[in-house]
């Protein structure tokens, strides 16, 4: 079922038996999968889910029904509030150039009821959204990694605590645990682990750790071998890790290797081939010296502050459905923005937001519109004292209000810079 009419016609061209959930005997069924982004707490549960609970019917997700599919993999789960896409990518990139072989999806790329797995493969690596989570009552992978926790999703959780609480959830139970311990809640999430007697293994870009793995200097060390610390090699031989905010995804994705047993050294080199993500600080086209970025997977304030520390000379694009807290923590990168070109619902609001910084910005309203102001003004401000500037798609904000998704959105972007003129 769909709530969506549309979505239930093109199920039912596909074949699909539509039965709506009003007329179902509950009492009878097994489970009830939900799609993640159907409410199941907050605001309120779906009438789906009152009805299951009531029927004392277990409510799950896809990533519980494939635990419960017993595929006999090994499973990695990577969480957190920013980069858990780039390190699944990552993790999924070294262990199969390390001679692993690996299924990449969940909450990036292909669902995880989609993923094809053979004889061969020995390890499926996810990337678990909080959503996600919510819905695996049972399923803990056998290697979870906790990057950081920001304000996100507050309207599905309730409070930061309840959606840090959910993210914790992945390591109950769990054979290893790769947790951060940079922020309150991830060195919360670490602190109790201990006090339960876990070993787990931390990681940080920020001290250096007695056990784990580490980011100092622009290097990575490696402190997982009896309190006897390596320095592996700098981050600068990794080309799509660029930004500080990837070191930390680096050191989660090689701490994980490391627990298949793959040589330090064999991690690294494979690390330096790896592509990157489409939608993340995506470098599109360079027209005359002035780069376009296609940062659109940063949907919040937290994951733009990424692109907006590692680049300078910005003619930025910011808006969309906004989260909770807006723009706010961003004030600090503001000389970095030569001007702002605000799109979307959230439009009005952050001229606000900007006007009270002293921001030069634009409402533009749509994405096109703000692309081709952008570039105009990126163009013709070549030479100006500050060197070279860059036009920066990165929406601190959702995207629903005009797009499908991020990725809509980022190709979008993608297409306009493509029939830009020199």
């Amino acid at each position: 079922w769909d709530d969506n009419e549309d979505s239930r016609v093109a199920a039912k061209r596909a074949k699909a038996e539509i039965i709506s959930p009003e007329v179902v005997e509950f009492s009878g069924l097994a489970c009830v999968v939900l799609s993640p982004g159907i409410p199941l707490t907050h605001p309120q549960p779906h009438p789906v889910v009152t009805k299951a609970q009531a029927n004392n019917v277990p409510v799950i997700g896809d990533m519980e029904l494939f635990h419960l599919s017993k595929h006999g993999c090994k499973t990695v789960g990577i969480t957190g509030t920013n980069g858990k896409s780039t390190t699944t990518a990552l993790i999924g990139h070294v262990l199969n150039k390390c001679g692993v072989k690996a299924a990449v999806g969940g909450n990036i790329g292909e669902a995880v009821l989609g993923l094809s797995l053979t004889e061969k493969t020995q390890a499926v690596v996810l990337e678990l959204s909080s959503y996600q989570i919510d819905l695996c009552p049972t399923f803990r992978p056998d290697i979870g990694v906790l990057l950081n926790v920001t304000p996100d999703h507050i309207d599905r959780h309730g409070s930061i605590e309840g959606y840090a609480a959910v993210k914790a959830q992945i390591f109950d139970a769990l054979n290893t645990a790769i947790v951060s311990i940079d922020d309150e809640y991830c060195r919360g999430t670490f602190h109790y682990l201990e006090k339960e007697g876990r070993t787990s293994i931390a990681i940080s870009t920020e001290k250096e750790i007695e056990y784990g793995v580490y980011a100092e200097d622009g290097k990575l060390f490696d402190a997982l071998d009896d309190g006897e610390v390596k320095c592996i090699g700098a981050f600068n031989a990794f080309p799509a890790l660029s930004g500080g905010h990837n070191h930390q995804n680096a050191i989660a994705a090689y701490a994980v290797a490391r627990q298949f047993d793959i040589a330090p050294e064999k991690i690294f080199e494979a690390m330096k081939s790896f592509p990157g993500l489409p939608h993340r600080q995506q470098v599109v086209a360079t027209i005359n010296g002035v780069a376009y970025i296609n940062d659109s997977k940063a949907t919040n304030a937290d994951s733009t502050s990424k692109a907006l520390a590692t680049y300078r000379n910005l003619y930025w694009i910011v808006g969309g459905r906004s989260k909770d807290g807006g723009l706010d923590g961003l004030e600090k990168y503001m000389d970095r923005i030569r001007c702002a070109y605000l799109i979307g619902e959230a439009a009005e609001s952050f001229a606000d937001w900007m006007e009270k910084r002293g921001v030069a910005y634009q409402v533009c309203k749509t994405l096109d519109k703000a692309v081709e102001e952008a570039h105009e003004q990126a163009q013709s401000d070549r030479g100006q004292p500050g060197g070279t500037g860059c036009v920066l798609l990165s929406p601190a904000c959702a995207s629903w209000d005009q797009f499908k998704n991020f990725e809509e959105r980022g190709e979008a972007f993608i297409n306009i810079v493509k029939d830009l003129s020199e």
